[in-house]
């Protein structure tokens, strides 16, 4: 039968860092997975704005000009290279805070993503409402 000794102070001192919390392991690949969704949600933007800007292609222009779609297909892909970097940002930062077992969750990023993508589905819903079906209609609004 051995007996456990209560650990001294100065075996508390060796313990390294971030090392208290028994679930540390589970909370950085759980940091990894939202910060792996949040680079495909990126992905996704800077795609659907590259789309949007090439349907264009498929359709005969009877304006010479390019019209406004390209607008809305650049702001999706800077909300895409944004979420990107932020989501970046927001991986060390969460990821040092697991280290150091100091992590609260905070509501910013959901709230200001949730805005950007309301304002981005209003963009399109408008687009897509006021551009013309018919390729051979004079007039095409953009």
């Amino acid at each position: 039968m051995q007996l456990k000794l209560k650990p001294t102070e100065e075996d508390k001192d060796k313990k390294k860092p971030g090392r208290l919390n028994p679930s540390r392991v589970r909370d950085h690949l759980a940091n990894e997975r939202t910060y792996l969704a949040w680079m495909r949600t990126g992905i996704a933007l800077l795609g659907f704005g590259v789309v949007i800007v090439r349907l264009r292609a498929f359709q005969v222009p009877l304006i010479p000009h390019p019209g406004n779609g390209w607008k809305l297909g650049l702001v999706f892909s800077l909300v895409g290279l944004i979420t990107v970097w932020l989501s970046t940002v927001h991986y060390f930062a969460v990821r040092r805070d697991i280290e150091e077992d100091t992590y609260e969750p905070t509501d910013r990023w959901v709230l200001l993503f949730s805005l950007a993508v309301m304002i981005l589905g209003t963009g399109v819903i408008y687009f897509v409402f006021t551009t013309s079906l018919d390729p051979s209609s004079p007039l095409i609004p953009e």
